[in-house]
């Protein structure tokens, strides 16, 4: 990834699949480095990540899951998780895609298949990341300003303990499980790392787990860099950590860090939004999908498309104390 350019997100793609890949994307308002490895020598794995854009570009979701089957199985979810990420494209709530999820999970028919996941949401205006996260290792989080690391996750007092229902559980093991929300507002040269379980528990030669507070111990002995670079430094500490060991599991990890191309809220802005919705319906339909990319009804939502203001009236996230 080192010296390439990065690639540009349009409004209304999806990116991302269980395939290899070591690439940096744009986004307004984001950047993302990211890097996924299936296991040994295939073409594919369990590990499934997503990136999307919507049609103002002010809404920019990521998707990680961890799959626990295998080969078709994966695939067929893979292309269940896209079609959902195109369905939720202008949505800036993640919990009505985390549920779609869990719901789909949970019809399939294939004996036991779960999946940890997290669905997380940038919305540009306010730098607000908002995160759902599904039984699935956490994120770190670098604050520039104050040159730290630290868990990112909701305290667990903010769930209402009368409350007898299953939170934030492994996709597809309870149809009806709930799952929470929280947010974060990142300033510039923040960096969010998100990764799946080959890192927390690789073992070093001496059969010791790396775990979580030995992921946050390792990056924080790391000099400071790009998303780019602190992606490879991350996998290549933890190859040391195992010995030169080649790792047992699919490895994926995504870097997120703000940058300065949001978008201007503008009545062009909001013409352009609903051309390209539009365009995409017709697609949709055209190809035999039912999968519209419909927006939110959300007055701040819509609206903020041409008007600035109302982009700070839209709910993205409960902000954690962390």
């Amino acid at each position: 990834m080192d010296g390439e350019p990065s690639e540009r997100m349009q409004c209304l793609e999806v990116w991302g699949g269980n395939e290899p890949a070591e690439r940096r994307v744009a986004m307004a308002g984001l950047d993302a480095a990211v890097y996924s490895a299936p296991v040994g020598q295939s073409s594919s794995g369990g590990d499934i990540h997503y990136l999307s854009s919507c049609a103002t570009g002010r809404i920019t979701r990521i998707l990680i899951a961890d799959v626990s089957g295998h080969g078709e199985s994966v695939a067929s979810v893979a292309r269940a998780l896209r079609d959902l990420m195109r369905r939720f494209i202008n949505y800036i709530d993640p919990t009505r895609m985390i549920n779609g999820l869990n719901r789909e999970f949970a019809a399939l028919d294939n004996g036991g298949l779960f999946a940890t996941a997290i669905v997380a949401t940038y919305w540009a205006p306010t730098r607000t990341l908002s995160i759902s996260n599904a039984g699935h290792p956490r994120p770190l989080w670098y604050r520039a300003k104050r040159g730290t690391w630290s868990v990112l996750a909701l305290e667990a007092s903010a769930n209402d303990p009368e409350d007898s229902g299953m939170f934030d559980i492994p996709l597809g093991i309870d149809a009806d499980g709930r799952y929470s929300q929280f947010g974060v507002r990142l300033s510039q040269d923040d960096i969010v790392l998100f990764y799946t379980d080959a890192l927390t528990e690789a073992s070093s030669p001496h059969g010791r787990m790396l775990g979580e507070a030995g992921l946050l111990e390792l990056v924080r002995a790391m000099p400071m860099a790009k998303p780019e670079a602190m992606v490879k430094q991350v996998v290549d500490g933890v190859a040391a950590y195992r010995g030169g060991a080649a790792p047992i599991d699919d490895t994926t990890v995504v870097a997120l860090t703000p940058n300065s191309d949001a978008p201007v809220a503008s009545i062009w802005t909001g013409l352009v939004a609903a051309a390209r919705i539009v365009r995409g319906s017709v697609r949709s339909l055209v190809q035999g999908s039912t999968v519209l990319p419909v927006p939110q009804a959300s007055a701040g939502l819509i609206g903020g498309a041409m008007v600035e203001r109302l982009n700070r009236s839209v709910r993205s996230g409960d902000t954690p104390r962390v």
